[in-house]
């Protein structure tokens, strides 16, 4: 027994011996083959822990990007709108007498996209602000709206009006620059302003006939001219139109038609000082059914106005109208007066003839004449002459229409108008033909022996006219509101519109 246990253990020895021999001989074959299905099994442990690594990661993305999204939806829509033209803008934008690039602006307005006949979209930028009821703002009013509010005003229907609150950037943030409120383009400013504390205005959408978007297209002062430049107008309002198309169902219930816009320029929506060229931009598209409050106008049919144009007057800072003061016993030694632009050439460095030649014939023709005070500046004491004078020429400049025809008629000097088939303000109640003179381009080298008829004829008749205050009143912006003035006519000839129409309940 003793014997078949040793041979037992030499076996066992000698077997271990062998596995060692072997393992020495080829220890990295026997490493894998002895390890290889442990280490098989950790790597498929690792790489299904990775895989759900992954899966987390790209959830936890694809939640941040969707939240991004909804919280910008409004404006990031606005970069995919296929609706209407707009015609690009400069880079650079002037402001307050000096250039600032549009790209670098805090709240910048406009950016080009989406190019669609011919001209390319522009579209408000994310980081517009909105301007919210703030008291202490000179645009903001707080007015209590009640339910079937009385027709204060006396117009001839009681109508409701919801005024747009629009980012700074399209209105309120051009104020920085004084001019904005005080030049003959200025009416944007401040129907905008009477309607924010006027009795019509509505803070429910849904109970408004009407919509005003307020945008300032006017505000942009060239820096070289000092005058405003319209090369962004189309822009901009392309934008407030896709913002408020994106905010609120109402601009596509009736595709624009309830909605008011201002564009107090020389030719009005089509938004160039030349007409040729205005006439071949025409209207943009996204206003041609909205209503538009305008100063340009002619009795004939012209691509820059539409059906639902309402000619106003330009903007004529009612300070410079003293209270109590009258025209009638203002003393009046100028006989015939005109201060302003005169193209001694009537060719002007554009190419173009100037006021049809009209201004250049008044400076060759009555220059000379003491009988007529014509000068080719405008000077500080511009009203305090015209309240001297008798007769006011109103020649047409680029555009028909004139502001000297609303400054005139305010300081008492009956306006002598000379523009072929000009539409002028409010003539559904002023009687233009009993408070001015009009002569005919054609007949402008006799304007002694025109205005030397009236005098001996209808001189005193026409000036009793001019200095009703009715008259006057139905001219000037008033603030506040009041009855009877530029704005409250306005409001009229919409009242009575709104009379003619059904209103569409929001589908």
């Amino acid at each position: 027994m003793r014997n078949n246990l040793d041979v037992c253990q030499r076996a066992t020895v000698s077997k271990d011996r062998h596995i060692v021999t072997m393992r020495m001989q080829s220890p990295g074959k026997s490493k894998v083959g002895f390890h290889q299905p442990r280490e098989g099994a950790l790597f498929d442990r690792i790489q299904g822990r990775l895989w759900k690594q992954y899966v987390k990661v790209c959830l936890l993305c694809l939640a941040v990007i969707s939240l991004y999204i909804v919280m910008l939806r409004p404006q990031w829509l606005l970069y995919f709108s296929d609706n209407d033209t707009v015609e690009p803008i400069p880079s650079v934008l002037h402001t307050g007498g000096r250039a600032i690039d549009s790209g670098s602006m805090s709240r910048s307005l406009l950016k080009m996209d989406l190019k669609h006949e011919g001209v390319t979209h522009v579209v408000p930028k994310l980081r517009l602000k909105k301007v919210h009821a703030d008291t202490s703002s000179p645009l903001n009013y707080s007015i209590d709206v009640n339910e079937g509010v009385n027709n204060s005003l006396g117009l001839s229907k009681n109508i409701r009006i919801y005024v747009y609150e629009l980012p700074s950037a399209f209105n309120v943030d051009w104020l920085k620059d004084d001019r904005c409120s005080n030049h003959l383009f200025a009416a944007e400013v401040a129907i905008h302003q009477r309607l924010l504390s006027s009795p019509v205005r509505t803070m429910d959408p849904v109970e408004a006939d009407y919509f005003f978007v307020p945008v300032y297209v006017a505000c942009n002062f060239n820096t070289t001219t000092g005058l405003p430049s319209l090369r962004h107008a189309r822009s901009q309002l392309g934008a407030a139109v896709k913002y408020v198309s994106r905010k609120m169902p109402y601009w596509s219930r009736n595709k624009g038609r309830d909605h008011i816009f201002i564009a107090t320029h020389d030719h009005g929506p089509c938004f160039h000082t030349m007409e040729d060229a205005a006439v071949v931009a025409g209207i943009p598209s996204f206003l041609q059914n909205s209503i538009i409050l305008q100063t340009f106008g002619l009795t004939d049919r012209h691509a820059c106005r539409t059906n639902n144009s309402i000619i106003i007057p330009p903007y004529v800072d009612p300070r410079g109208v003293k209270e109590g003061w009258s025209p009638d016993l203002q003393q009046r030694d100028i006989w015939v007066y005109f201060r302003g632009k005169m193209e001694i050439h009537p060719k002007n460095i554009s190419g173009r003839i100037y006021s049809r030649g009209v201004r250049s014939m008044i400076w060759k023709k009555f220059g000379r004449n003491r009988r007529f005070f014509i000068k080719r500046s405008r000077t500080s004491g511009y009203l305090s002459e015209m309240r001297r004078s008798v007769f006011c020429l109103c020649p047409l400049g680029w555009a028909p229409w004139s502001p000297r025809i609303v400054e005139s008629a305010i300081a008492g000097c009956i306006p002598v108008i000379i523009a072929d088939k000009i539409a002028l303000p409010y003539s559904h109640v002023i009687n233009w033909s009993k408070i001015s003179v009009t002569v005919p381009e054609k007949d402008v080298d006799k304007l002694s022996e025109i205005l030397d008829r009236v005098a001996e004829s209808d001189l005193t008749t026409i000036q009793e006219n001019l200095w009703d205050e009715r008259n006057r009143r139905a001219l000037l912006y008033m603030d506040p509101l009041t009855p009877g003035d530029a704005t409250w006519q306005i409001l009229d000839v919409l009242s009575q519109k709104a009379s003619n129409w059904t209103h569409h309940a929001l589908q």
